[in-house]
């Protein structure tokens, strides 16, 4: 069963694209790893739908964090904005449907932390204003063939 995840990628990625996790490019995470026994063509297409609606988004770093189980995962915060959180909110309405289970904590909106993952040495500074112009949906299941996690289907937002 695929597990998928949509991402503002800071710079484009294309289909095809893939990396091991230490190598995941900048990104801020806009719906968060979930489980699909749909294919990933009915996934992309509603992520198309959303993308289609919604303009390329300028957002800001703000304070660094640490995430994870055992918070030990920089991060910086990205300032939260109501573009941002309306996006996030129209891709879960879109693809909940096709959620293997749809309790699932991939799905609770109230908890959305916007942010990017450091990856060293790549970071975002407190401060930097970033234009976020495209989705990408990303297979987070690694495959024996492939680096790592691999981009299913990219979405430009529209433009203004």
């Amino acid at each position: 069963m695929p597990r998928l995840v949509i991402v503002l990628p800071v710079a484009a990625l294309r289909v095809g694209d893939s990396f091991a996790v230490s190598a995941w490019p900048l990104h801020v995470t806009v719906l968060p790893p979930f489980l699909t026994d749909s294919p990933a063509a009915d996934i992309a297409a509603a992520m198309a739908d959303v993308a289609r609606t919604r303009p390329p988004l300028t957002v800001a770093a703000g304070e660094d964090a640490l995430f994870g189980r055992r918070h030990d995962v920089p991060v910086s915060l990205i300032v939260p904005s109501e573009e941002l959180t309306t996006l996030h909110q129209a891709l879960l309405a879109a693809i909940r449907p096709f959620a293997a289970e749809p309790d699932e904590p991939a799905f609770t909106g109230p908890g959305f932390r916007p942010h990017v993952t450091q990856k060293p040495p790549a970071r975002l500074n407190p401060g930097a204003v970033l234009t976020l112009t495209q989705l990408a949906l990303v297979d987070m299941l690694p495959r024996a063939h492939l680096a790592g996690r691999t981009v299913q289907a990219v979405s430009p937002l529209r433009e203004p």
